[in-house]
């Protein structure tokens, strides 16, 4: 094995192999990324919702203003809406083709990564830092998760990455760097057009943090900004300017609501401070063990030598450092001080983190045998703790769905624990440190197989894909589907039936007064009494504990067509037997 190391290593670290090694990143996070993908069932509510919204571009033929369930919806920019349209026309309205944006947005991403590590620190970092982001449990979950957040963490990613390429000496004197920042300008409007202008505000504040740091001030002046501003407006402005036109209040809704009201008061997803820490270790466990020792290794930067092996002594290190430092602590900092946040939000802070694992897997080599035990020693305890610490709970936990999950959990730790210690034997012989970190690598692979099969059983918890086909088959022409006080936001999608909310407007109710919104709501009880009773078919789905106030309500002709996790559906007519339902729980019956 260290023999086919030492042979291939140094072919693929030769300059002119540098689109080689990246098309080889892109395939391998593709391999990753994309098998089994339309396999589960949409998540609720995201994956629902912005599934929805893209069916009904498509249908609708309305590239401007989204509507999910119909109703106007304003609450982010349309460009991913855009890319899963897209991938719905060619592939078809089902999970495979809403999640692709999200799968090739993080292949992208992993791409720059490699790339921007190269441009760093050299190829072998470049190479390694790719294989951790790939890697990073958050990465690979949300790559395989129809949201917003992959595409974000893309551009604002490229765009750090083309101002690092402008921003190196000559600085902004040269054509090149005033081009690379005119790409940066460009990549930070498509963030804009991602998830809202976050992807202004974090890029800008990195950049010129940084500079002001450096002690380059002066070089802020000297940056082609008419020409970003010109760019940036000209991807920008079309879209914001045709949705004012057609919704007159969109501007204030998108703009203060949305970006300044809910970053300051709201409390939804409410979590501390401490969130992001316990999100980011979690999420790029193992390799974020190896980010201290990145650290360490680049603050004692010397000027001189470009020896791919020990990055720490390439030029411009400290600079570099320093820079990836302000591009993870401005993001952590930033969506740590509102109290909504979502595990997501941090995917655009784990690139540097990244680069720098790699710095340090890269300098293994150097620590000796002892060392060498020390580091991955001290990996297997971890892992052991926390192996101990997910079975303890696994024990204490009634529930069998979350027992489930945490079986699921224990079984990825034994992977990695078992993973560390290949390694810690490996190295123990004094074997090929590409060895081992392979086997860690090979590990975590594994570990992340375990994942994909945590989603399939996580299914009932938070997915209704076999609910919407139980009840398709009485959705016929003329039939209403309503839900009572909740809002399934995947149902439209897998029926193709507008979802009438009872009692119930949620995120939806900026704009759901509006005479085109009406058919999306029944405002009382005593209206689903009385569509219930009328001459139409309907279908309702309901929590299981609000069964008995709504069979109270809507009498004896109430039958059940199907159930999934907390929710069933009743049907407002007699039927002999329910045609595909799920089987249900003898206390739904009547």
């Amino acid at each position: 094995m260290s023999a086919i190391f030492r042979a291939i290593l140094p072919a693929m670290l030769a300059e002119r192999r540098r689109r080689l090694r990246l098309l080889l990143c892109a395939m391998l996070a593709a391999i990753l990324y994309l098998p089994a993908l339309g396999r589960p069932a949409l998540w609720e509510p995201d994956e629902g919702r912005y599934a929805e919204i893209a069916r009904e571009m498509v249908l609708a033929h309305d590239y401007v203003t989204p509507r999910d369930n119909w109703v106007r919806y304003f609450e982010k920019p349309p460009l991913v809406y855009w890319a899963e349209a897209f991938s719905i026309r060619l592939l078809g309205a089902n999970e495979f083709a809403v999640r692709l944006p999200a799968a090739l947005s993080s292949v992208a991403e992993v791409t720059v990564t490699a790339a921007l590590g190269e441009a760093m620190f050299g190829a072998a970092v470049g190479l390694a830092a790719a294989m951790v982001l790939a890697l990073s449990p958050l990465v690979f979950g949300f790559a395989r998760f129809a949201t917003l957040d992959p595409t974000l963490a893309l551009f604002i990613t490229a765009a750090l990455g083309a101002f690092w390429a402008a921003a190196r000496p000559p600085g902004f004197e040269s054509a090149a760097s005033r081009r690379w920042f005119l790409l940066s300008a460009t990549l930070v409007a498509a963030g804009t057009l991602t998830k809202g202008p976050v992807a202004l505000v974090l890029t800008g504040a990195i950049g010129l943090a940084w500079l002001l740091t450096e002690r380059r001030a002066r070089e802020i002046l000297r940056m082609p900004w008419l020409g970003a501003i010109a760019i940036y407006g000209a991807i920008v402005a079309p879209w914001f300017v045709l949705a004012a036109r057609r919704n007159p209040e969109f501007l204030r809704f998108f703009f203060i609501h949305e970006h300044v009201e809910r970053y300051l008061e709201n409390t939804e997803h409410g979590w501390g401070p401490y969130f992001f820490v316990v999100v980011t270790i979690a999420g790029m466990w193992p390799w974020i063990y190896f980010v201290p020792m990145g650290v360490r290794e680049l603050m004692r930067a010397r000027t001189g030598g470009h020896d791919a092996a020990a990055p720490e002594q390439r030029p411009e290190a400290q600079g570099a450092l320093a820079f990836m430092l302000w591009w993870f602590g401005i993001i952590l900092i930033f969506f740590s001080i509102p109290r909504a946040k979502l595990g997501s939000y941090i995917l655009p802070a784990l690139a540097p983190l990244a680069i720098v694992a790699g710095c340090a897997l890269c300098r293994l080599p150097r620590l000796g045998v002892s060392g060498l035990r020390r580091l991955f020693g001290t990996l297997a305890l971890f892992n052991l703790a926390a192996t101990a610490a997910v079975a303890i709970a696994r024990i204490y936990f009634a529930s069998h769905a979350e027992a489930m999950l945490l079986a699921d959990a224990l079984a990825a730790m034994a992977m990695l624990t078992a993973a560390s210690l290949a390694c810690l034997a490996i190295v123990w012989r004094g074997r090929c440190v590409a060895a081992a970190t392979g086997a860690l690598a090979l590990g975590v692979v594994m570990a992340l197989g375990v994942m994909v099969k945590t989603r399939t059983d996580a299914q009932p918890l938070g997915s209704y894909r076999e609910l919407a086909r139980a009840i398709a088959p009485y959705l016929r022409p003329g039939c209403r589907l309503a839900s009572y006080r909740h809002f399934v936001q995947s149902l439209p999608f897998y029926t193709g039936h507008r979802e009438a909310l009872v009692d119930y407007r949620g995120e939806l109710a900026p704009f759901g007064l509006g005479p085109d919104a009406r058919a999306s709501f029944i405002a009382t009880d005593a209206d689903l009494a009385q569509l219930w009773h009328g001459p139409a078919c309907a279908v309702l789905v309901v929590n299981r504990n609000d069964l008995p106030h709504v069979r109270a309500l809507l009498g004896s002709a109430a039958t059940v067509v199907g159930c999934e996790g907390k929710k069933l559906a009743l049907y407002n007519r007699a039927i002999s037997e329910p045609a595909g339902a799920l089987p249900c729980t003898p206390d739904i019956h009547p």
